[in-house]
């Protein structure tokens, strides 16, 4: 079926508002190219030229009466984890490339799809029995997984509140790292018993970007090393900042 310049161009727009959508739900590049390039080619192109890096993609479709857009979206937003919402993307871009649906029907179930669906007492809760169960984990004592939960909750404020508004992820886990790592060492200070390595280690859990570095080694290892190389510095200078807050932390109380 042919298609406008138009329509090819109002959908080129909702393509990268979804792959810039997938980019911020931890997905690899791999599969936001071939989410772009499969909707592309239902909607009638005779070829999809998409090229994804971790700050930018360009998507070119080339229309079968020879004309052609290209569309450029820069990704400026730190990238997170959300499997949940990612699922549900591509839940829609499935059913689209299944049957093709009206712009305004796909960018409907879009938005949908990237609605919060997860109450926010579920995300504090889940944050407070993981940071505490890996501090156990570790070898730390029943109440070095209490001081570490509770901690957790304070990290999942910061991830809720303050993440959205930090300039980038590495002021951001900084900030957070020497908070709670001064809170921790400040416990440790008054109650002898606990054990502060065990604390950090149970709260740093939730901080450290591991999607992130196996998506960078997972990019590199299927051919895509310029956007692996880029997502793996970040991610060792995102563990970075995470450690030297820590330990700024660390040499202030002690």
């Amino acid at each position: 079926m042919e298609r406008s310049r138009a329509d090819a161009y109002e959908f080129l727009t909702i393509a990268l508002e979804m792959g810039e959508a997938l980019m911020g739900c931890g997905a690899e590049v791999n599969r936001i190219e071939d989410t772009i390039s499969r909707m592309g080619m239902a909607y009638g192109a005779i070829e999809m030229n998409v090229f994804v890096i971790t700050t930018s993609i360009v998507v070119t479709m080339e229309l079968s009466e020879g004309n052609s857009v290209t569309l450029t979206r820069r990704i400026s937003s730190p990238g997170g984890t959300d499997f949940r919402k990612l699922s549900r993307i591509n839940d829609v871009s499935r059913a689209f490339c299944n049957e093709v649906m009206p712009l305004d029907v796909l960018k409907a179930e879009f938005v949908k799809a990237t609605r919060p669906t997860t109450k926010p007492i579920r995300l504090y809760i889940g944050s407070a029995v993981a940071a505490g169960a890996f501090a156990v984990f570790f070898g730390g004592t029943v109440w070095d997984g209490l001081i570490a939960a509770l901690f957790g909750i304070l990290i999942c404020l910061f991830q809720r509140k303050l993440q959205p508004v930090s300039p980038n992820t590495i002021v951001y886990n900084i900030v957070s790292s020497f908070v709670v790592g001064l809170g921790v060492c400040l416990f440790a200070k008054l109650i002898p018993i606990l054990n502060i390595d065990k604390i950090m280690i149970g709260d740093i859990m939730l901080l450290i970007p591991g999607v992130a570095m196996t998506n960078a080694i997972r990019d590199i290892l299927i051919g895509d090393t310029m956007s692996g190389t880029m997502r793996l510095i970040e991610s060792v200078m995102w563990a970075g900042a995470l450690a030297a807050g820590f330990i700024m932390a660390f040499w202030i109380v002690w």
